[in-house]
């Protein structure tokens, strides 16, 4: 296709069209505070060459998360992937393969699908899973939705342990649907009182374990109470591997379990993509979000698989989709599916056991440190420690030191001061006893 310009008229014909004067009306939605003023700052034209020098200098910049002691967490967390994920991903029918429309020709999609779903409902002790959601983020403003649409109300209850970049999610979604949104304050010690916020007009309590502070959570009573008053419990996770070490969100007697898969077979990126994990029982199915693969057979009697449940609103009609997820993040949940397989139920279990005791090491030396206090008494590979000072201004004089600290709170929780000294830490097993021995120095260095 060749590339044709608009002209002049063309443009003032569009824009009388939809109704608007000129190209600025369009972004009238967008707050003036939030608008650029002029152009970006960047050249208006460079050759190649200069463009790959410039960027290979700022990333230059940049300190490789594997080049130094890492202990960053809070929703991406670093793991080791085998080499085997990476290898089997970049084949060729994997890496180009598109949405399984057409299921006799793609078979092998929908059986790794199938696949996945397996392991994400077994993982999580639910009955039925998804193939599968943008992130845990956007699976979690979906969980939210789905509950409005199951139990007919519109009032969402929200843990001061949930991750705060999920919360804006449902926040933001709420507040385009008109729902209702009840966001408790901020949780690092997991004593808040969910429970009293739990009524007759409630339609979902939605809860992180372990939580964006790295408390663990008992869900078993919340399931109680919201079940009892009509709502659903929503179960949260952000690290996928605690799974294999604390009892699952099923058994605890959760509806709807979603979460983020990014710790199984997906490294750190710069943010994405990640793989939403999503889940629940199987009385709900029909208003579950995104897509479900199933297993039949076919004339002849042999196994196959089939797209059995697909609720986009590419699908049908607009007005009768209960999503409006548009496609899946099918190589992210491929190489999910390959470790996981890899590792099977007793690596998995091995995995989550060294991620704690080497959580367990770490915490022993920052709580030695005069003036660090560790809020957590439960916890898996990760949890907070309250600083003497501004959390935000130890970690640049660590990172100053090649150290990466973890995460200041106020970085997502930006203005509230009685969160600017807490620190969110995380030690998997990609840490060695020498990482940790040179934190606490560190750590320790800083504070005096």
């Amino acid at each position: 296709m060749r590339y044709l310009p608009l002209s002049d008229t063309d443009r003032a014909d569009m824009l009388a069209r939809v109704g608007v004067s000129s190209i600025d009306d369009l972004f009238a939605d967008i707050p003036e505070a939030a608008r650029l003023k002029g152009l970006v700052n960047l050249p208006t034209r460079k050759s190649e060459i200069e463009v790959e020098r410039h960027l290979n200098r700022l990333a230059g910049k940049n300190v490789a998360a594997g080049s130094v002691p890492f202990f960053v967490g809070a929703g991406a967390y670093r793991h080791h992937v085998p080499a085997t994920v990476d290898h089997l991903i970049q084949r060729s029918e994997f890496l180009t393969s598109y949405t399984p429309y057409q299921p006799e020709i793609t078979q092998g999609t929908l059986q790794y699908l199938f696949e996945f779903q397996t392991q994400v409902a077994r993982l999580t002790g639910m009955e039925v899973a998804n193939a599968s959601m943008y992130d845990g983020s956007t699976g979690t403003g979906e969980a939210v939705l789905m509950a409005h649409r199951v139990t007919r109300r519109n009032k969402a209850v929200i843990s001061g342990g949930l991750h705060p970049q999920y919360r804006a999610v449902v926040e933001g979604l709420s507040n385009l649907s008109g729902d209702k949104v009840v966001s408790l304050p901020a949780d690092p010690t997991g004593t808040e009182d969910i429970l009293a916020a739990i009524d007759g007009e409630t339609s979902c309590v939605v809860v992180q374990s372990p939580s964006f502070y790295g408390q663990i959570i008992d869900l078993k009573p919340i399931a109680e109470k919201a079940q009892a008053h009509g709502a659903l419990l929503i179960a949260v996770f952000t690290e996928v591997v605690s799974l294999g070490l604390i009892e699952s969100p099923g058994a605890q007697g959760a509806d709807i379990v979603v979460g983020e898969g990014q710790s199984i077979g997906n490294g750190l990126n710069f943010g994405g993509p990640y793989v939403g994990l999503f889940a629940t029982k199987q009385k709900y199915m029909r208003q579950m979000p995104g897509r479900l693969c199933g297993e039949t057979v076919d004339a002849e009697g042999k196994r196959g698989f089939v797209l059995t449940l697909s609720t986009r609103e590419q699908h049908i009609r607009r007005e009768k989709a209960t999503s409006n997820i548009c496609t899946n993040s099918g190589l992210c949940a491929l190489a999910f599916t390959i470790h996981m397989t890899l590792l099977g139920e007793a690596g998995l279990t091995r995995l989550a056991r060294i991620n704690h005791a080497n959580a367990v090491k770490l915490k022993k030396q920052l709580s030695a440190i005069a003036g660090v206090e560790v809020l957590n008494k439960a916890y898996f590979n990760e949890f907070t420690v309250r600083l003497p000072k501004p959390a935000h201004d130890v970690v640049e004089a660590l990172a100053a030191r090649g150290i990466i600290a973890g995460l200041p709170v106020s970085r997502l929780e930006p203005g509230k001061a009685d969160l600017a000294n807490l620190l969110v830490v995380a030690s998997t097993e990609i840490n060695t006893d020498e990482d940790r021995a040179a934190f606490a120095a560190a750590l320790k260095e800083v504070l005096a």
